[in-house]
């Protein structure tokens, strides 16, 4: 019985796994024995970990000849040192494998390789870097713009909610994106607008009361509501709500690969679920900023009334005589091409999602960020355009 249990611990102290270091003609050999598998090789891990810095730079031979076993946890040990001693211009030759570990040391060193990623970085300047940053921007634009002009053209020729088939308008889908992203949105925009409107009118009443003409604070409102800030505050709300809204939702199903099952049953992605959000975006933006417009009168009038003693009646009065017809659609033109910006932007940042929620988080911001900053250039271009023309 004793010598059965010597045999026993015999055998479990030779399958151990061990590691000798000899240095022969200087070159250090180092001799692995026993068994080198999942279960066991934890033991000599801080041994391999110590022996990557004792013999980096040097000409190191491994020798397997004395393995029993070998197992893929074994072999990424000694093939995680040779990587790092290469990698730290030592000279590194493997010898004594056996044949039929061959095929599982070569996938476990291109494992390795990929893995630790041994090369050596180098950090570019601040120049490169720069410029880097400038190319990848500009062909990130230009893939953007690509998928955009690719929206916008599917959504001109029509639904088509089917390959192969003629357009059609789905009534049903652009009633319900109407309701849930106009009518949803009007309480917010009536708020907004009364409280930006009531600013501008106290804030213009108290410095053309220096030159005692608080009478044309009127004029101040009317102009600044009807040709920019209406039209300009409806957009940016609308991108943070709704183009927020249609990348979350387009994002998720391409998460889930949703978009992937309409093509494979022949719907069109962009007829299904692009086409009606950009057709709703492009009807309410402009009745949102009519909406808007007469909050932001209402709130003028108000603080009119009880900062500056300008009655209602002399408000509507001086408002018919200071805004002529076209300072009002001045800036209602500028509402359905605003709609397509934001619909068009948040698709495309809809259907760039991977598979990640924090993808999808990214493109959610990215796409109300480049929404809001695409509308503000958008107001500028046609400020400068009324200005050319006279308009």
């Amino acid at each position: 019985m004793l010598t059965d249990k010597a045999d026993k611990a015999s055998a479990v102290a030779d399958s151990t796994p061990k590691i000798d270091l000899v240095d022969a003609d200087g070159v250090h050999l180092v001799q692995l024995r026993g068994d080198w598998v999942s279960h066991c090789v934890h033991l000599v891990d801080d041994r391999m970990r110590a022996l990557e810095k004792t013999l980096a730079g040097r000409e190191v031979s491994i020798d397997l000849s004395q393995l029993s076993r070998l197992d893929t946890a074994g072999a990424w040990l000694f093939e995680r040192l040779r990587h790092r001693l290469e990698a730290a211009n030592s000279i590194v030759h493997v010898q004594g494998a056996r044949e039929t570990w061959l095929p599982l040391i070569n996938e476990v060193s291109n494992a390795v390789e990929h893995t630790l990623d041994l090369k050596p970085q180098r950090r570019p300047s601040f120049i490169l870097a720069f410029l880097e940053s400038i190319g990848r921007g500009v062909y990130s634009t230009l893939d953007d713009f690509k998928v955009a002009m690719h929206i916008l053209g599917a959504t001109i020729r029509g639904a088509q909610l089917k390959y192969g088939r003629g357009s059609g308008v789905p009534i049903p889908a652009v009633v319900s994106q109407m309701d849930r992203m106009g009518v949803g949105a009007i309480p917010i925009i009536v708020l907004m607008s009364t409280i930006v409107g009531a600013i501008i009118a106290q804030q213009g009443a108290f410095q053309l009361r220096n030159f005692g003409a608080e009478i044309f604070v009127v004029d101040l409102v009317g102009i600044l509501v009807f040709r920019e800030l209406g039209v300009l505050l409806t957009a940016i709300m609308i991108a943070g709500r709704s183009g927020s809204a249609i990348t979350a939702e387009i994002g998720s199903m391409k998460m889930r690969e949703e978009t992937d099952a309409l093509t494979v049953i022949g719907l069109n992605p962009v007829g299904v679920l692009v086409f009606p959000r950009l057709v709703a975006l492009v009807i309410i933006l402009p009745l949102l900023t009519i909406v808007a417009d007469l909050a932001a009168l209402i709130g003028a009038a108000a603080v009119s009334y009880f900062y500056s003693n300008i009655s209602p009646e002399a408000f509507v009065s001086r408002l018919h005589d200071a805004v002529a017809l076209n300072t009002y659609f001045a800036g209602l033109i500028k509402a359905p091409f605003m709609a397509m910006i934001i619909g068009i932007l948040a698709s495309v940042e809809g259907m760039k999602v991977g598979g990640s929620a924090e993808s999808l988080g990214r493109r959610v911001t990215a796409s109300v960020v480049k929404a809001i900053f695409v509308v503000i250039v958008v107001d500028g271009l046609f400020a400068m355009f009324y200005a050319a023309i006279d308009f």
